[in-house]
């Protein structure tokens, strides 16, 4: 019985479950895909139970694989806040940190603040995933999630890093081959440039006018010829002149000011699209959590300020 889970095996089946394959594994600790394969099978001997099923091309968790992952992790975390409390990093954060954020904002923006992160916190171990949509709130693979909006989730901590809008936006070109939208209504008429990402509504565009009593919402179902799911394909799409673009000031702030893009009913509003670092209310005591999330709050800040 006292040999149903080592202490070691804590953190090998946490790295296990987010590398998602034995061979990513195996690189990811520098072992072989035997030594990973030989040492889950002595874990599983062990708990007398299967804990990952696996085929030729994945492997899943079985319930009892969730429920070793579940505690593995939560006593991991508990270690480290435990280091931390008894003060041994508090000036000096260290660890493993798990960061996710969207593919466009996290490439342009999140992986250059995460160099300088480990530049100044050199004993923090980052892991950046990025994804086109974001992972459940109940998710517990990462850290920390950068989103855009405020999650409604009142069970995690959701810390606004920067302010941001969408932007409507278009090239020269294209308005000047098919005139300049009026009226929000206007925008079924124009090639509009399509973007699949997280779980926003595709193809519909909710724009707000007006003030006090005659503010209004409407939304406007957009049709175009070009789709993706990658922000970076779409600004380039709008830069080439195809159609009206619907983007975060972020992406598009740069191009607006040097003119390569022009806003598109300039007096609308769309919906929130502040920054956001989501995380497990547990994780509040995590030193390196709080200093990661201090650290790119105040790097956007100075490259808003570059850009502004």
């Amino acid at each position: 019985m006292r040999d149903t889970v080592q202490p070691s095996d804590l953190g090998f089946f946490s790295t296990l479950a987010a590398c998602g394959s034995l061979s990513a594994a195996a690189r990811e600790l520098g072992l072989t895909p035997a030594a990973v394969s030989k040492r889950l099978t002595q874990m599983e001997s062990r708990a007398g139970v299967a804990l990952i099923n696996r085929t030729t091309r994945r492997m899943m968790l079985t319930p009892e694989g969730e429920l070793y992952l579940e505690h593995a992790r939560r006593i991991l975390d508990e270690i480290d806040e435990l280091a931390e409390l008894l003060g041994t990093a508090k000036k000096n954060p260290k660890g493993l940190l798990r960061v996710n954020a969207t593919l466009g904002f996290g490439r342009s923006h999140v992986a250059p603040a995460i160099s300088r992160f480990v530049a100044k916190y050199p004993q923090v171990s980052v892991q950046l995933q990025l994804s086109v949509t974001p992972p459940p709130l109940t998710d517990d693979t990462f850290d920390v999630c950068i989103r855009f909006g405020e999650p409604p989730d009142t069970r995690v901590v959701a810390r606004r890093l920067a302010a941001n809008r969408r932007l409507l936006c278009a090239a020269p070109s294209y308005i000047a081959s098919r005139g300049m939208p009026v009226t929000a209504h206007d925008l079924t008429r124009h090639n509009c440039i399509g973007i699949r990402q997280g779980d926003e509504a595709y193809g519909v565009w909710r724009l707000t006018s007006g003030r006090g009593a005659s503010r209004k919402t409407e939304a406007v179902r957009i049709n175009g010829t070009l789709t993706t799911n990658d922000g970076e394909i779409a600004v380039k799409w709008a830069l080439e002149g195809h159609g009206v673009l619907l983007r975060a000031e972020w992406d598009i702030r740069q191009y607006l000011a040097d003119g390569s893009l022009v806003r598109v009913l300039p007096d609308h509003d769309t919906p929130n699209a502040d920054i956001f670092a989501v995380y497990s209310q547990r994780h509040q005591m995590s030193n390196r959590i709080r200093a990661f999330v201090d650290f790119i709050a105040q790097d956007l800040r100075n490259e808003a300020g570059e850009l502004a």
